[in-house]
């Protein structure tokens, strides 16, 4: 009797055994690779992992923190995530293997799955640091963002294209959105360039605390930069406390980039998943309400993923 009990408990074991493996293997892991938690990709990321958990049967979605756009590009060349926000310019470098960028060789794996909204490029001065304009950055202590960071690249684009470096200034910090606010907030710099959506959280949160200037990139320093994703813009007036008028500058667009080892099968429900829930997306974060279906595919620096152009050959976006 005693031995039927332990064959009858080996059985059941190794049936719950089974059954987990089995589990496990329908279990879809999607990593959503995002940014620093101050500025917009992450909020993005977080709505986007909600939304792959309840529609994509058997997912596993997560949020991950990182250092963005270039970083975003090497982890989902390793494999390392499902989905990433990036620069556009930041996806073009990565698919030509632009080494200065952070990109010694091609990433050949990326893959497109949409194009979302346009970041601004956001010079913010503490109002008593006397910098009103670009050239008067000179000598001044400022953070450019995490180190060959989507941000950090497009700050040495602006700057070269004015005719600066950071050899000009008395000090440059490559920090995160949040920790360049606070630094800001205790005097320790004089301003912060942040490539972000408008509105974002940082620059709100330091808008609050202490009298801000919006530094403006003119039109000509735009033109000059010499890369058609750095598009003419303003950030219009109010979008921050204290910011009374509109202010010119650079808008660079996102895109949404996955990898050919993804399924079609978990891109297109990715895609499908993305845009069926817009609603969710649009309230995670005001910058979001830019991005439109009939934009999805404009400007894509790389192959898009044939699961996101099944989609979109569904809703008749590609004939």
């Amino acid at each position: 009797m005693r031995l039927l009990h332990k064959i009858g408990l080996g059985l059941s074991l190794s049936a719950a055994v089974l059954t987990g493996a089995v589990h496990a293997q329908q279990q879809q892991f999607v990593n959503v690779l995002t940014g620093g938690q101050s500025g917009v990709y992450y909020p993005m990321g977080v709505a986007l992992s909600q939304i792959f958990g309840k529609d994509i049967p058997n997912a596993r979605a997560t949020a991950q923190v990182t250092k963005a756009s270039a970083e975003n590009l090497n982890l989902l060349q390793a494999g390392r995530g499902e989905l990433a926000f990036t620069l556009a310019d930041s996806l073009s470098d990565a698919w030509k293997g632009d080494a200065e960028a952070g990109f010694p060789k091609p990433l050949d794996k990326l893959r497109g799955l949409s194009a979302t909204y346009n970041n601004y490029i956001q010079i913010v001065a503490n109002a008593d640091s006397g910098i009103k304009t670009l050239a008067d950055l000179k000598g001044k202590r400022i953070s450019v963002g995490a180190a060959k960071s989507g941000t950090e690249l497009n700050a040495r684009a602006i700057f070269k294209a004015a005719g600066l470096s950071y050899a000009d200034m008395a000090k440059v910090e490559y920090l995160p959105f949040g920790e360049s606010v606070e630094l800001m907030k205790n005097r320790q710099l004089d301003a912060t360039l942040q490539s972000a959506g408008l509105g974002v959280a940082s620059i709100r949160d330091l808008a609050t605390a202490v009298k801000i200037v919006v530094i403006p990139v003119p039109a000509d320093v735009v033109t000059k930069v010499g890369d058609a994703a750095y598009q003419v813009s303003v950030i219009p007036a109010n979008t921050y406390s204290g910011q009374t008028a509109d202010v010119p500058t650079a808008a660079i667009p996102n895109f949404l980039v996955t990898h050919s080892g993804v399924s079609d099968d978990v891109a297109y429900r990715m895609t499908k998943a993305m845009y069926d829930n817009i609603d969710t997306l649009y309230a995670a974060h005001n910058a979001a309400k830019a991005i439109k279906r009939e934009n999805a595919i404009k400007g894509m620096p790389v192959p898009l993923h044939p699961g996101a152009e099944r989609y979109y050959k569904e809703v008749g976006l590609i004939k």
